[in-house]
């Protein structure tokens, strides 16, 4: 072994012994997490009864927001999310109180979107992010995923290295590249930690490179800088055009309140005549949508926010936004992926690489099954530094009872 070679050894060993736990942490959780969108839809669609024949016709925005608002009077809508499945029902945001699921065909009240499974997925996400750390802990939490991010990167890379036999014999690449029966547990857990590594390594970096972004800031800043730009004063949302938070996207909130009167308890009465118009040359934009989110005026003269999504929400390449005139219908702005800036998409891209969810279903499958991997890692990783200083113990015993031999 080179003398950078042993050097690159220990500091991979040391990391993977310090950074272990936490590392194993956001592999089980990043695996959790890996079909959240789809499973939450899923879990949505069957809390209702589609109609026998999906050919019925769905009512307009207008009418479907008018049913809602017939339910709840005291409710005060702030967006609406319409889905091209024909069995997934129609999602109303309120402001302070929610969401709630909505029969896109009869326009009555579902009820809330099942809890159980998106108590489950925000209990993972908080593993995931901040070792479930609550109020002022969570920062500690969010620093000790994020430093434990970076000796896991460092550990990919160097294991990189680390494998390449010094050999460049057929039996040395066999011995690294395939899983081999029959082995005794240490040998095992060598073959499985050199294949499961290699074989993962180029996805595995991308998935925790692109989280040191979430992580840092400076990092956030660096990828701006290598798309040549200078970097925001306000960071963008990572999403692009209707991502999570941003206007009319997943998530998105309502404008803060302004009318005195909602204050007292009563909802604004904000006119949503001309919807169906404005929702039409919305739909116009886009032939084949799967969702559009509309972030609904919450006082006169503010515009209909249209998010037309034609990927699964965590592709924002698939995904814009266009921003109708409530009075007159004419359209403010449109800003798809390709109209943001280099850095701006560079940013998103690194975002949503992080749980695959760039490149589809088969981004998210790549994603899931290397951070199954790296839990596989973290495991085998562990398992020979404990052989390893199990070893070195053993040897130091033996060295002491003999040199006590001798000197009897």
């Amino acid at each position: 072994m080179t003398p950078l070679s042993s050097v690159l050894f220990w500091l991979h060993l040391v990391s993977g012994v310090l950074a272990g736990v936490v590392v194993l942490i956001m592999s089980v959780t990043g695996v959790a997490l890996t079909y959240e969108k789809q499973m939450l839809e899923w879990a949505d669609r069957q809390a209702w009864s589609a109609p026998p024949s999906t050919r019925s016709e769905r009512l307009s925005p207008e009418t479907l927001l008018a049913r809602v608002r017939e339910a709840r009077p005291e409710a005060v809508p702030t967006t609406l999310t319409l889905r091209a499945d024909p069995v997934a029902p129609a999602t109303v945001a309120l402001e302070g109180a929610g969401q709630i699921l909505v029969d896109p065909y009869a326009g009555t009240i579902i009820g809330p979107p099942p809890a159980g499974l998106r108590a489950f997925f925000r209990t993972m996400t908080s593993w995931h992010r901040w070792l479930a750390l609550e109020g002022e802990s969570r920062p500690v939490g969010k620093a000790v995923t994020g430093a434990a991010n970076l000796a896991f990167l460092f550990i990919v890379v160097s294991g990189i290295y680390l494998w390449v036999p010094r050999l460049w014999t057929r039996s040395q690449f066999r011995n690294v590249l395939w899983f081999r029966r029959g082995l005794p547990s240490k040998a095992r857990d060598f073959n499985w930690h050199n294949v499961i590594g290699i074989w993962s390594a180029v996805p595995l970096a991308i998935v925790v490179a692109s989280a040191v972004p979430i992580s840092y800031p400076w990092a956030s800043n660096l990828v701006y800088r290598l798309a040549g730009e200078a970097p925001p004063q306000a960071l963008p949302r990572a999403g692009g055009p209707g991502g999570p938070g941003a206007p009319g996207g997943p998530g998105a909130r309502g404008p803060a309140r302004v009318e005195e009167g909602r204050r007292g308890g009563s909802p604004p009465a904000i006119s949503l005549a001309g919807l169906d118009q404005r929702f039409a040359t919305a739909n116009q934009q886009v032939a084949e949508w799967r969702a559009i989110t509309i972030r609904l005026p919450q006082a006169a003269g503010q515009p209909y926010v249209f998010t037309i999504d034609e990927g699964y929400g965590g592709q924002p390449q698939k995904r814009g936004t266009l921003t109708v005139n409530q009075a007159t219908g004419a359209v403010e702005r449109r800003e798809t992926f390709a109209d943001l800036s280099p850095g701006r998409r560079l940013r998103s891209w690194s975002r949503f690489a992080h749980t695959g969810e760039y490149y589809g279903l088969t981004g998210q499958t790549i994603a899931g099954i290397v951070s199954a991997g790296g839990v596989v890692l973290v495991w085998t990783g562990i398992a020979l530094a404990w052989r390893r200083f199990s070893s070195w113990i053993g040897r130091r015993q033996a060295r002491s009872e003999t040199d006590r031999a001798r000197a009897a």
